[in-house]
């Protein structure tokens, strides 16, 4: 009865949606179970723009969040990426949810309410693009007192975490001279198909062999656009095993009290890895890698840029990833949205400009070309010489 939808006339309200619930708290650990036609039971406030896009992929009959998927605090695209592409979203239905339902339970979303059997587990708000709108045109009027306390984070961030700014960072030997390369960093972010798409058609991977480095997920977007990494960096939470055994070398991010929680999965891989301790996010570490490491130039694809992709990050990540960007800033090219400038189609009007500067390009070689004159002038009296001998 997976992703079943029952018919219902229109004036009793939205259909109700049949489906095999996929519970878990983490978004990103959650999308590699899920399967069209499932539901998916999250705990995600906020709900980032990277997550949408990985359950929108995933095609399930509705998403049932228990936190709230918009709160206010700035305009996050989630939840609309999830309504535009035709799936229901109920929010707010309590961190109950997570312990009422179990992985594989058959529930029925009906309205704003959660069925289990006869029972009503939970009960909640029904989004719509309107009412997410609605919240974040309040939420884009207090978008200056966001940007102040981010600000405020930032400057606290600093007075704990220095090592980010410090250019003693114990850098693990990955035995490869980066001095004087370019380095592409690929981050599983917004537009990052789209990106990491241009570069290869515009031949820059091949042109330039720069040092490609994967962060997390960003391995198996790299696997897809048949690009292996070189260095794979992160956590080891969200990339494939493929693609962690593809031959990269492995960066498990390491915390300053020495929690490595990548670690243990490589070890049970029985993979070899090197450990990179320092504050921050994957991200901040693997563009602090290619820093120190010397390289020329580091072109990232997928990385956060904008102060709502920091707010995506939450609080924590966010402060680490400005201060890391203020210290890479002189060799550092975002490709995020370079894709956008190639877009659109090509007009008739284009097309007819096109071919006439062509014409009139030939029109003005012939006009200054006096060899091309006379072979004009030539085939012009053969051929009415013929054309004289055919006449009787």
């Amino acid at each position: 009865m997976t992703g079943i939808f029952r018919r219902r006339d229109a004036a009793t309200g939205p259909t109700p949606v049949v489906g095999t619930a996929r519970v878990d708290h983490r978004t990103k650990r959650l999308v590699g179970r899920l399967r069209p036609g499932d539901v998916a039971v999250i705990d995600h406030e906020d709900l980032d723009r990277v997550a949408a896009e990985s359950l929108v992929e995933a095609q399930p009959a509705a998403v049932l969040n228990a936190a709230r998927s918009t709160t206010g605090r700035y305009p996050n695209d989630g939840p609309l990426l999830v309504l535009r592409a035709g799936i229901p979203l109920v929010d707010d239905l309590g961190p109950a949810l997570m312990e009422r339902l179990a992985e594989g339970d058959e529930v029925t979303v009906e309205a704003g309410e959660v069925h289990l059997g006869d029972e009503v587990v939970a009960a909640g708000i029904r989004q719509s693009e309107g009412a997410v709108l609605a919240v974040h045109g309040e939420s884009r009027a207090r978008l200056g007192e966001t940007l102040a306390e981010f600000v405020g984070n930032t400057v606290e961030y600093v007075e704990h975490n220095r090592d980010l700014l410090d250019d003693q960072l114990e850098l693990p030997d990955l035995g490869v001279d980066w001095r004087g390369r370019q380095v592409l960093i690929v981050v599983r972010g917004a537009d990052y198909r789209e990106d990491l798409g241009l570069l290869r058609q515009t031949g820059y991977l091949r042109e330039m062999r720069p040092v490609v480095v994967a962060v997390d997920g960003g391995a198996d977007a790299l696997r897809d656009a048949g690009v292996r990494p070189d260095v794979i960096v992160g956590d080891m939470d969200s990339v494939s095993s493929e693609s962690l055994a593809c031959g990269a070398a492995l960066v498990v991010h390491a915390y300053r009290d020495g929690r490595a929680p990548g670690a243990e999965r490589l070890e049970e891989l029985g993979l070899a890895y090197h450990l990179f301790r320092a504050s921050g996010t994957s991200e901040d570490i693997a563009m602090l890698l290619a820093y120190e490491l010397g390289a020329e130039l580091i072109v990232a694809v997928g990385t956060h840029t904008s102060m709502v992709d920091f707010l995506d990050k939450g609080r924590a990540g966010m402060a680490s990833t400005m201060l890391t960007r203020i210290k890479v800033g002189p060799v550092l090219v975002d490709a995020k949205g370079v894709s956008r400038l190639y877009k659109g189609r090509v007009r008739k009007r284009d097309l007819l400009l096109l071919v006439v500067a062509a014409l009139f390009a030939v029109v003005v070689i012939v006009l200054i070309s006096e060899p091309i004159r006379l072979l004009i002038r030539a085939n012009w009296v053969l051929l009415t010489g013929l054309l004289q001998g055919w006449v009787p």
